[in-house]
């Protein structure tokens, strides 16, 4: 198993593919919060977060870990959302949140209580609608999470968002994932591992989680790890990113088979998990706006993991390039999906199934949605939209009656 010896007491360096991690994670907090609280009508907003594995919270040049990059987040949002509700004439909000931090580094959390305090403070002198409280722990993840787990479920507090930014890979074990996931509707786990650290765990014991593993994977894992080189390659990392998807694909709803560059290679996975589909819709988006850092190899439409790494396929960067490549697979993938269906499907019907099966903007989706003279979209109250911005999950996708037969034999033809 690998650990981290880190200097917490001077800061450590904080690493470029870290810096990039937590950028993500800082925008995609801020959406998650932007999101769950535009009801006009909600006035309040419980949440609990858990940081697993939470570290310090200061780097080096005072650069924020995740503990602090949450309550920095918390404290600017709130303040975001309420000038925003301010200006709609809508009432403030107020957010409370529970955030539990745990490190197995004792002198971590003693540095933690200290870096935290001066924000704590400030959110109690200028922001009046939100409420922050603080729980530090010392402890194994494995050997915390039924404690946690327990006041979380006392406290009916049905917002939980982990964030395991763990060592190696066997310190999250998929039995705690999957647990997490069933037991809150709206949890969700943001999970960093390195892909090597995986496969070799996968390849030791050759069993995840009861399930043996098929002979095929057995000999791509022992394949990966005979070659230090072979995950930097496109072909490989396609390879690896099957097998973790294989691996991880029913902890959750949505699982998002994602890595982060490294100057290694693609080898660090840092991954999404989620219940419901516009959690990872926001996420997919998050990763547009960070082009680069962040990729998947295979196909950019609708079914991203159809391929054969040997034969086809690219490296989907999350950059222009790549989504104009998603918006040719989108183009014809999308009606082919409904057409599957019949010839109609209400849009947050295809948002649960697509979202589940696609890296795509949701930008992306739209457009070729309206672009594509097969299909169109009906309102509830049976009018047409004719700009990709307007579609709303209520609406109704539906072929075109000129065009249905000829998806359904085209469909047909390509499978003899």
């Amino acid at each position: 198993m690998e650990t981290k010896n880190y200097d917490w007491e001077h800061g450590p360096e904080l690493k470029d593919h870290t810096k990039k991690k937590h950028k993500i994670l800082a925008q995609y907090f801020r959406e998650y919060l932007i999101i769950r609280c535009q009801l006009p009508k909600r006035e309040k907003f419980r949440l609990a977060i858990v940081d697993g594995f939470c570290g310090a919270g200061l780097y080096k040049c005072n650069s924020f870990g995740s503990p602090l990059i949450f309550l920095d987040v918390l404290k600017n949002t709130t303040k975001e959302i309420n000038l925003h509700r301010q200006s709609q004439g809508i009432r403030p909000i107020q957010i409370e949140c529970l955030l539990i931090l745990n490190d197995e580094n004792k002198q971590a959390i003693e540095l933690l209580r200290a870096n935290t305090a001066p924000f704590l403070a400030a959110i109690k002198d200028e922001n009046e609608n939100l409420y922050v409280e603080l729980e530090f722990f010392n402890s194994k993840f494995e050997l915390l999470y039924p404690q946690v787990k327990q006041k979380l479920l006392s406290a009916r507090c049905s917002n939980v968002l982990f964030n395991l930014d763990q060592c190696g890979y066997s310190l999250v074990s998929t039995d705690i994932i999957k647990d997490i996931m069933k037991s809150w509707d709206s949890a969700e786990i943001l999970l960093t591992f390195m892909i090597s650290s995986m496969l070799t765990f996968l390849s030791q014991k050759k069993e995840a989680s009861g399930v043996p593993l098929e002979p095929e994977v057995k000999t791509k894992i022992d394949a990966l790890l005979s070659d230090a080189n072979l995950l930097e390659k496109k072909q490989w990392m396609g390879e690896a990113e099957k097998i973790v998807y294989m691996h991880l694909e029913d902890c959750a709803s949505y699982v998002s088979p994602f890595s982060i560059k490294n100057p290694k290679g693609w080898r660090y996975w840092f991954m999404h998990f989620a219940n419901r589909y516009r959690a990872r819709q926001a996420y997919n988006d998050i990763l547009h706006r960070n082009a680069l850092p962040q990729a998947h190899f295979g196909r950019a439409g609708l079914h991203m993991l159809s391929y054969d790494p040997k034969e086809e396929g690219m490296l989907y960067l999350f950059d222009d390039d790549s989504r104009q490549s998603a918006k040719e697979n989108l183009y014809d993938d999308i009606p082919r999906f409904i057409a599957e269906s019949g010839d109609a499907l209400l849009v947050q019907d295809f948002y649960a199934t697509a979202y589940s099966k696609t890296p795509a903007h949701s930008d992306d989706i739209h457009e070729m949605i309206i672009e594509n003279p097969d299909m169109e979209v009906i309102t509830e109250a049976g009018g047409k939209r004719r700009q990709a911005n307007t579609i709303k999950p209520s609406d109704t996708l539906k072929l075109n009656s000129q065009k249905s037969m000829f998806f359904m034999f085209s469909n047909f033809s390509k499978k003899q």
